[in-house]
């Protein structure tokens, strides 16, 4: 049981730059792929807010849009210091728009393992997904200091902050869609169920 509100928000505002288009917005199955995230992820937390730099005005129909503090795209790490910023709770899970089956416990299991540590992350057997992460509001100068030196490795700077880490079996609820073929591929594979 997760004793605290947690916010969820949904890290839409990269590029994109291999999709060829706003990666939250491609069509799968039928919706945009950010509603995917956000149907998996709603039930997880307590509020949900999308970061994103572009179409603003599209995520903001259905949640409040956070941009980055940090211009010129400056990687997830400044979205995610913009949401803590913004987060009306001590805590908030971060799920990049482009994992469609990410566990449906990430964020009680990301909790369940933090101890005293104000970051922890996903991983699976075969690598770490920090875009994955449950990450407390204590972290907001330290963050901010990272990105201003210029600092954009997720990874470096978990490693800085003692970061916990979750382990889960299934590498394949970590799949990226990141181009066309990878929506084509997904689509034939998974069909109507994401």
């Amino acid at each position: 049981m997760i004793e605290s509100a947690i916010t969820g928000v949904i890290l839409a505002g990269g590029r994109s730059s291999r999709m060829g288009q706003d990666k939250g917005l491609v069509q799968v199955n039928g919706l945009p792929l950010f509603v995917h995230i956000s149907k998996r992820l709603a039930p997880q937390v307590n509020t949900l807010l999308i970061s994103s730099n572009q179409n603003q005005e599209h995520y903001a129909a259905f949640y409040p849009v956070i941009g980055d503090l940090i211009p010129d795209y400056a990687g997830p790490l400044s979205g995610m210091l913009a949401a803590l910023v913004a987060s009306e709770t001590e805590w908030v899970a971060f799920v990049p728009c482009d994992v469609p089956a990410f566990p449906d416990n990430l964020v009680q299991r990301l909790w369940n393992a933090r101890g005293q540590s104000a970051a922890v992350y996903a991983t699976d057997a075969e690598r770490a997904h920090p875009a994955l992460c449950l990450l407390n509001k204590s972290l907001i100068p330290t963050l901010r200091d990272y990105l201003t030196r210029g600092e954009r490795k997720v990874m470096l700077f978990f490693k800085q902050c003692a970061a916990q880490q979750v382990t889960f079996d299934d590498p394949s609820c970590f799949a990226n869609l990141n181009t066309p073929e990878d929506v084509q591929r997904w689509q034939a594979i998974r069909g109507e169920s994401v």
